[in-house]
């Protein structure tokens, strides 16, 4: 029956069928093929996203939408160029700090693809061209759902249970976040250096710095409470996305006074659009999960998996492969949805930390999503700038490269994860 399933969504997904409708369709050729009473579906499917902790999936995308229409952006790109604008590759650097500090309040690669690509390409094509600077733009992009928060945990920390926190997911991300920002800002250095292109950008100044960070430091101020509340039990992950929108809204009309009431209803159903794609995808994989646990999939899936290792890195190590293989083909969300129940379990089975191993799952989905030929953000960079797919492959190989290596450090030594959830008591 599980193999029933799987064919059937691998096919529909293959001739073009919407990934949500294609888990529907699926989900049901299974009840019929098993026999069970199709009474079952209604009742499971709304007690999937019948759930608090979904919520914040929408309010942080909603932040993230009025943090972009209110100009917020322009702030961080003022402040980064004042910093290190004068740096060799230093408005490449410009846009690597842009996208980390977009990743604190979004924590979607989509939406910052988007955003960083109508407001930096312009201004980098002039220095570097528009090839590299459509690589460096998708690069900073991706570190969204590394960087808390990340709508990517949340729907991990979901599917996978009670043995994993939202705030943990979060935390998870922290150390490996800075050391991927490191290396992409060396990357940028490196790259310009080589292909000696012209310093730009201001003169370093500690009076331009500081009047800049005076500007700035409210909007600073936002991934600090909403991310430190959740950490700190203030408040839930749904409470924290809600005081972000509330915390965007003003920021909105009383600082930068860009965002206007018009534009609250394209927010609202850019938002909504999104949110219900992942709900109609959680749905939808819940019968399939039922399925696949009376067909008793994953304890033959981690049985088989013991008889070929009893190694945690060489499980984590095939875990990787596959994940690489199912980013290029797959749409993240939907990967998540239907892989994190069978393989959590199994990474527990194996005594593998589960925030390790749950961020380890997403990191390898991310870096999917700048792969060809189903990579996301390659293709939002593209629709928007213009560039064409194959230039903006090559030069986005060394930032992928960096991906990867951060990934090998993070499997070899598990603490780089590990050391900052542990010692906020997660």
């Amino acid at each position: 029956m599980s193999l029933f399933v799987i064919v059937t969504f691998m096919v529909l997904a293959f001739l073009g069928m919407p990934l949500a409708f294609a888990l529907g369709v699926s989900a049901l050729a299974g009840l019929w093929m098993s026999g069970i009473d199709l009474l079952v579906l209604p009742p499971r499917l709304m007690n999937s996203v019948n759930s608090f902790p979904l919520m914040s999936i929408p309010l942080f995308m909603i932040a993230g939408e009025l943090m972009l229409k209110g100009g917020i952006m322009d702030r961080l790109v003022e402040f980064a160029n004042a910093f290190i604008g004068r740096m060799r590759g230093g408005l490449a650097q410009v846009a690597i700090v842009s996208g980390a500090g977009l990743a604190s309040v979004s924590g979607a690669a989509v939406a910052d693809a988007s955003a960083l690509s109508s407001t930096l390409v312009p201004s980098l094509r002039k220095q570097y061209g528009l090839g590299f600077s459509t690589g460096v733009v998708a690069a900073a992009a991706n570190l969204g759902p590394i960087i808390p928060p990340s709508g990517a945990m949340i729907v991990y920390a979901f599917m996978a249970g009670s043995s994993v926190s939202v705030g943990g997911m979060f935390m998870s991300g922290v150390v490996p976040g800075l050391i991927l920002f490191a290396c992409f800002m060396f990357l940028c250095w490196l790259i310009a250096w080589k292909r000696d292109y012209p310093l730009a950008g201001v003169p370093f100044s500690l009076g331009h710095v500081a009047r800049e960070f005076r500007r700035s430091f409210i909007v600073f101020l936002m991934p600090v409470i909403v991310i430190g509340g959740i950490v700190a039990g203030a408040f839930t992950p749904t409470e924290g996305a809600a005081i972000g929108v509330c915390y965007a809204l003003f920021l909105g009309f009383f600082v930068t006074r860009q965002l206007k009431v018009a534009d609250l209803p394209g927010v609202l159903l850019t938002a909504a659009k999104t949110s219900a794609v992942v709900a109609a995808m959680i749905a939808y994989a819940s019968t399939v999960t039922f399925l696949f646990t009376i067909d008793m999939l994953p304890f033959k899936l981690a049985a088989l998996l013991q008889d070929l290792t009893q190694n945690p890195l060489v499980f984590l190590g095939l875990v990787a492969v596959m994940l690489l293989v199912v980013g290029m083909f797959l749409e993240s969300n939907a990967a998540y949805i239907m892989l994190v129940p069978l393989f959590h379990p199994i990474a527990v089975s194996y005594g593998i930390d589960p925030l390790h191993f749950g961020f380890l799952f997403v990191l390898n989905l991310v870096i999917g999503m700048l792969t060809p030929p189903v990579g996301v953000v390659l293709f939002v960079v593209t629709g928007i700038t213009g560039v064409k797919m194959g230039e903006l492959v090559r030069e986005s190989w060394p930032f992928i490269a960096a991906m990867y290596a951060v990934l090998l450090l993070c499997m070899l030594v598990p603490g780089v994860v590990t050391w900052l959830p542990e010692r906020l008591g997660y």
